[in-house]
């Protein structure tokens, strides 16, 4: 069986690959975990200066992956679903290296908040995103109820989180929510650029421009983790409830 994840450094840049093409980078616990380690990883080495984010074939992140998925059963399993996923958020928000998102085909669910999670989101001209937890009766996570008001303000976050449409990159361009938009075919060659002029700047500088940006940018410095925290809250619940499991386990089967 092939690793979930990729991580391969060269001149300073790691780049971290989603690595289940088969199931287009679908999120399973194993890759979950696997993303929140890479990302520890490339945090703590020095020889890291910048990360690049994308996935392998034809998709950045479809989400989550209905067809391979165990229902929790219990509050404990529940928990540690999202404490494996909000662990991957914090050590892609918060972590100290530059995160650039290589954004290519679907990024949907999971897999959007990730995309909305990079510092500098470069998307493929033919990706698509969208969230549509609600209508499986589940809930986001990524911080993304603190972010999307703030990057979109708050009418389009609750047309995004609550009504589930889709998204071109243009129009994710337009929002804001994309910082670039480039042909497919230029797009992993683009991200690796930015992020080698990110990995000549001195390494101290980046690393607080970040995380103070991280910490103002939404005018409450605990605005984002206080988020996350409530957003783990209700997604233990909806995992929990039994109008989502009668949905997910009938998709499933």
């Amino acid at each position: 069986m092939s690793d979930p994840v990729l991580s391969t450094l060269a001149e300073g840049v790691r780049t971290i690959t989603l690595n289940r093409p088969d199931r287009l980078n679908a999120m399973n616990m194993a890759l979950i975990e696997a993303v929140g380690d890479a990302f520890a990883a490339a945090h703590a080495d020095p020889e890291t200066r910048a990360i690049v984010f994308t996935g392998a074939g034809r998709a950045f992140c479809a989400g989550d992956d209905l067809r391979d998925h165990r229902h929790p059963e219990s509050e404990d399993e529940a928990r540690a679903v999202v404490d494996a996923i909000q662990r991957a958020t914090r050590e892609i928000v918060l972590g100290n290296k530059i995160v650039v998102g290589a954004i290519n085909g679907w990024a949907v669910g999971g897999g959007f908040e990730w995309a909305t999670n990079c510092d500098f989101p470069i998307w493929a001209e033919s990706a698509r995103g969208f969230l549509p937890e609600v209508s499986w009766g589940l809930f986001v996570t990524g911080g993304v109820t603190a972010s999307l008001p703030h990057l979109v303000g708050l009418n389009r976050a609750r047309e995004m989180l609550l009504l589930g449409e889709r998204y071109s990159a243009k129009e994710l361009l337009d929002m804001g929510l994309a910082w670039r938009v480039v042909p497919d075919h230029r797009l992993i060659d683009e991200a690796r650029n930015v992020a080698a002029k990110i990995a000549n700047l001195p390494a101290r500088s980046v690393a607080d421009m970040k995380t103070v940006l991280t910490r103002t940018a939404f005018g409450d410095p605990e605005a984002l983790t206080r988020a996350m925290d409530l957003e783990s809250e209700a997604t233990v619940r909806a995992f929990l409830d039994p109008e989502t499991t009668a949905r997910i386990k009938g998709f499933a089967g």
